[in-house]
């Protein structure tokens, strides 16, 4: 299969929803990742979107939606859900939700749960494209599954490390401005719960509800949500977290004051690094060399940065 990179317009829109609508996945922008979608409603284009990634079925996909009354006849939202709704979207948060037994969603989207991962995206791309096609799509980070998220289309079309040969389209609207994954949210045991760090930092989110969020056990065995899997996000090459300098052979990803061959920002804007975390992860990953990577902190989006560094040098 050749995977074809599409523009954005009218013409780009309406050949994604062609194929969206047979049955097939496309990758779409969005201002975290690019997503690879198919129609959340259609169990054989949800397999094709397990089968192009070789992601396990055990693992629960995300649901996107152009807004919250779309959202709404999906899952059952209370105050708190609406509140954090009001808030964040559009925008980089995913809420799991009580599924309604009339959503209609697949159940390889849900893996099973009675709950269901929900997000409006912000990217205009990927809310015009939700609006065309008129319905719900799963999304998951369009990559192999396990491996470097992509934050441009050239990442989902390489033939190597990405996507391409395996799915007919990429939506090229260029690079992602977040460059994280959304934050995910859940209730456990009634109380508001971080289940995976992401675009919006968990401050905000408390401050939002009034209230601490807690930080359940994560069986990676059995994920409540996606992006909880032990080893994700990895490079080929091994990685080394909170490096001070670089060993012989290695390639230094630096940040702030701690200098490296690659930066994700030498001023220590997390922000900034964020955006940059998977690009160059990427690029350090095409040197061949062991990757080390500087100290980064555990504050804002810097959660969500160290997140994906810890579960990329994980064991594999």
């Amino acid at each position: 299969m050749h995977t074809r990179l599409l523009s954005t317009d009218d013409q780009g829109l309406a050949i994604a929803c062609d194929w969206l609508s047979q049955g097939d996945v496309v990758a779409m922008p969005t201002e975290t990742v690019y997503g690879l979608a198919g129609d959340a409603r259609n169990a054989t284009a949800v397999a094709r979107i397990y089968e192009a990634k070789g992601r396990p079925s055990f693992n629960p996909l995300i649901v996107h939606l152009p807004d919250r009354v779309a959202a709404e006849k999906v899952a059952h939202f209370d105050d708190a859900a609406r509140a954090l709704a009001a808030a964040f979207w559009p925008g980089a948060l995913t809420m799991v939700l009580p599924l309604r037994e009339d959503a209609g969603i697949a159940s390889l989207v849900t893996a099973g749960l009675d709950t269901v991962a929900l997000r409006v995206p912000a990217h205009p791309v990927a809310h015009a494209l939700l609006e065309r096609f008129g319905g719900p799509l799963a999304a998951p980070s369009a990559n192999p599954s396990g491996r470097i998220s992509p934050t441009a289309a050239a990442h989902v079309a390489d033939t190597e490390t990405g996507l391409g040969g395996r799915i007919p389209a990429v939506l090229d609207a260029g690079n992602c401005p977040v460059g994280v994954e959304s934050t995910i949210i859940g209730w456990v045991d009634g109380r508001p719960a971080l289940l995976r760090p992401g675009g919006v930092s968990a401050e905000q989110i408390e401050a939002v509800l009034g209230q601490p969020l807690t930080r359940p056990a994560i069986n990676p065995d059995a994920p409540n949500a996606p992006g909880q899997l032990t080893s994700h996000y990895a490079p080929r090459a091994s990685l080394r977290l909170n490096a001070t300098s670089v060993a012989p052979g290695e390639v230094m990803i630096g940040f702030g004051e701690v200098a490296g061959e690659l930066t994700l920002s030498a001023s220590g804007d997390l922000a900034e690094a964020a955006s940059n975390l998977f690009d160059l992860l990427r690029q350090a990953d095409a040197t061949g060399r062991p990757i080390a990577v500087a100290t980064v902190p555990e504050t804002g989006l810097g959660a969500a940065i160290n997140d994906r560094l810890r579960r990329a040098a994980a064991p594999r």
